[in-house]
């Protein structure tokens, strides 16, 4: 008898173009959001969208009440909770990049209030999907959250966004191909679950990011464009699947660890990209990793040791070491020797 079942949340609402955040208040109004809003943002943010959006709120409800925080971490959760504690929203709104909006989504869940996202950067797929990542001293945390209601992405303020934050979100997008490739593994060797939808719509937006690498270029909106809505994809393959699996492989337990060894030393997304390197090197010899060096060449991304400013052996010790980040079965298995990985770094390039 067939009982499976599963509970897929997505966004009501996603609004991807140019000049789009004068349109944020319609698109909050239409999912059907209400009482006072609490905007969580960033100093920088702020300036660039936040002030904005509290505007076309003001213009439709209640006063937003506004915090803005500094970093990405289970404290900057808590300081949120308090905050609602006293203001009492009826929802949430994330306007930034990574950390804000990770931190209004765990907040959002905690509370079970619905929340929208507002991005001012394409560094990661943490924009639309249902996971939020936060630091807690030398270790990141990916924490199950709901997904945000609404998107609200303005490519006239991603494509002025510093280019190494979108070149990060390029990366971490590419490296949908190596997780799935992870994720099929422990399917067919672990049984862990494997949604074939999910899967397939992950990879093609990788597909899509390294067919496209060659014209994606520094102040191009359109740049913006292709960028965002891979990143949208990435983050519904995420919510489809009901884990991370679709977008997070054996290339971002190499970033973790790196996380651990040398903290704060290059963007996750970049860290991820070299990863990714390693990884397809790891999983098909001879197979993709060319392809996927070359298309992080051609948006600007590091794809060296050098280039993310770390030192050999460090990189080499995290790649050996990375399966004891977490309980995940990838490529990596039990781990690997240290003369495999940097085997595998000297033979791709990476160091």
């Amino acid at each position: 008898m067939f009982e499976k079942s599963t509970w897929i949340r997505l966004p009501r609402n996603v609004v991807v173009g140019h000049g789009v955040l004068e349109r944020a208040g319609e698109a909050i109004t239409e999912t059907h959001l209400s009482g006072r809003p609490l905007l969580v943002t960033s100093p920088t943010p702020r300036e660039v969208a936040g002030d904005r959006v509290v505007e076309q709120l003001r213009e439709r409800g209640p006063d937003p009440e506004v915090v803005v925080v500094e970093e990405a971490s289970f404290d900057a959760v808590e300081r949120i909770l308090t905050r609602m504690d006293e203001a009492e929203p009826g929802y949430l709104v994330g306007v930034g990049g990574g950390k804000a909006i990770d931190i209004t989504k765990m907040a959002a869940s905690e509370r079970g209030l619905g929340f929208v996202s507002v991005p001012t950067a394409a560094s990661h797929d943490g924009i639309v999907s249902s996971r939020g990542s936060v630091a807690e001293g030398d270790t990141r945390h990916s924490v199950a959250a709901r997904p945000p209601l609404a998107v609200v992405a303005d490519t006239s303020v991603l494509a002025d966004a510093p280019w190494r934050l979108t070149t990060a979100g390029c990366a971490d997008i590419i490296s949908n191909y190596t997780a799935v490739r992870d994720w099929q593994l422990a399917h067919r060797l672990q049984g862990a679950p494997y949604s074939e939808y999910a899967g397939a719509l992950s990879e093609m937006t990788a597909e899509l990011l390294v067919d496209r690498s060659a014209d994606i270029r520094q102040g191009l909106e359109e740049s913006a464009w292709v960028v965002i809505k891979a990143l949208v994809s990435s983050g519904v393959a995420m919510s489809i699947a009901g884990s991370s699996r679709p977008a997070s492989g054996a290339e971002h337990l190499f970033s973790h660890r790196l996380d651990r060894l040398v903290p704060e030393a290059a963007l996750h997304g970049h860290q991820v990209g070299v990863g990714t390197i390693l990884v397809s090197y790891l999983q098909e010899g001879d197979g993709r990793w060319p392809e996927i060096r070359r298309a992080l060449d051609n948006i600007g991304a590091p794809t060296t040791a050098d280039g993310l400013g770390i030192d050999e052996g460090v990189l080499v010790r995290a790649l050996a070491t990375a399966n004891q980040v977490r309980d995940r079965y990838t490529v990596l298995g039990d781990g690997i020797s240290e003369a495999a990985a940097r085997d595998a770094a000297t033979v791709t390039g990476v160091i």
